[in-house]
């Protein structure tokens, strides 16, 4: 699903074609060795140290990730190329507007890979894998049509409002990336048990073991990309142009679909650059506007015939056999504890959500649950008893 994904995206962003010419590829050849060299690596972390307020230093581990990634990750850096020249500029904007350092813009790759639609086990959604409390902190919206975790402008702007929150909780950008991973409390207490360590190396033996791996990880993909060039990675050759976009007010409900059909503009496009709403419809609500992107050309199409299209969207919206999802604020999480002879339709039943939700809020893959499993519910009512 991730591979097609990818691909998809950049056909549908750039086009097709071979992203290494046959001289740069001898080029990576000539460069293999200087990239695995111990002194080169050094020399270039000192470099990459210099240049961003985030603390780099060498480890022999690090060093030893680093050169795993330009083994085993060369591949995906390439093939996602297209997709890192549509996505960075977006966190760029947003760090650069929290006076944030611009090289946290690697964060997502190893957050979500850059799936904007990714969903971790435990519920972390979106490009920079959002929890819900934090999301919700940061003023992200989440209803039953919307989850803003998705949207990578807004959930882009929140991210670096958060990062820079926790570098003044901690005065270390290093500590602040650790903290994104495993929250505050957790760091707080490395710092304790380590006897008042405030160097993310000095603590790292007293965090869990992916917050530990969290750091060097970032740091290796912000190595290999700085030094993309001389590992013959093409992140900007010539002819890598992000398509121009423009954002539109929706003032009536619309489906994708409609959009699509009325104005001829490729489905897959409009779900590519609108990943937030869940059921490929924006929804009207009351005292509040919502907005979509498409490609600059359909903008203008689009508030041309903006009358037409909103009849069009009623009319098929009547003639559908399928009733609309209903629209509800998910303003609170509880856990829940299943209980002996429940099921997924039983406790949807109960708290007034849908079985779809809950298993989109668990990343479950089927209805199985059993006694003493754990839920993530957004309850739409809570049971009397």
């Amino acid at each position: 699903m991730k591979i097609f994904f990818t691909t998809l995206i950049a056909v549908l962003l750039f086009g097709e074609g071979s992203i290494l010419e046959p001289t740069q590829k001898k080029n990576n050849l000539k460069d293999s060795i200087s990239s695995f060299n111990t002194d080169t690596i050094k020399a270039r972390l000192i470099g990459l140290n210099k240049k961003t307020p985030i603390d780099i230093s060498y480890t022999p581990e690090l060093e030893d990730l680093i050169k795993k990634y330009l083994k085993n990750r060369k591949k995906f850096f390439n093939e996602n190329a297209k997709l890192i020249n549509y996505y960075f500029p977006i966190f760029e904007k947003a760090l650069q507007n929290n006076k944030a350092p611009l090289e946290l813009k690697y964060l997502p790759i190893v957050e979500s890979r850059l799936n904007p639609r990714a969903i971790s086990k435990v519920g972390a959604t979106g490009l920079w894998q959002f929890m819900y409390a934090a999301a919700k902190e940061h003023g992200l919206e989440l209803n039953s049509y919307i989850d803003e975790r998705m949207d990578p402008t807004k959930s882009s702007e929140a991210a670096a409002k958060y990062l820079l929150k926790l570098k003044e909780i901690y005065n270390d950008w290093t500590l602040a990336i650790a903290a994104y991973n495993a929250g505050p409390r957790t760091i707080s207490k490395a710092i304790i048990r380590s006897g008042g360590y405030k160097n993310f190396w000095n603590i790292r033996g007293f965090l869990p073991y992916e917050t530990a791996r969290y750091v060097p990880s970032f740091i290796a993909t912000m190595y290999v990309l700085e030094y993309a060039n001389e590992h013959g990675i093409a992140l900007y050759k010539e002819g890598f142009t992000k398509n121009k976009t423009d954002t539109i007010h929706v003032k009536e409900q619309i489906a994708f679909s409609h959009i699509a059909r009325f104005l001829e503009i490729p489905l897959d496009t409009i779900e590519f650059l609108n990943p937030s709403y869940i059921h490929k419809i924006i929804p009207k609500i009351n005292n509040k506007t919502q907005a979509i992107t498409l490609p600059e050309n359909y903008t203008i199409l689009y508030a041309a015939r903006e009358k037409e299209l909103y009849d069009y969207a009623e009319k098929e919206f009547e003639s559908t056999e399928k009733p609309l999802p209903d629209l509800y604020s998910i303003n609170s999480k509880i856990i829940y504890k299943i209980k002996y002879g429940e099921y997924l339709g039983s406790i949807s039943k109960k708290f007034g959500v849908k079985i779809a939700d809950i298993m989109r809020w668990n990343n479950l893959s089927s209805d199985k649950i059993k006694e003493n499993q754990r839920l993530i519910i957004f309850p739409k009512r809570i049971p009397k008893n």
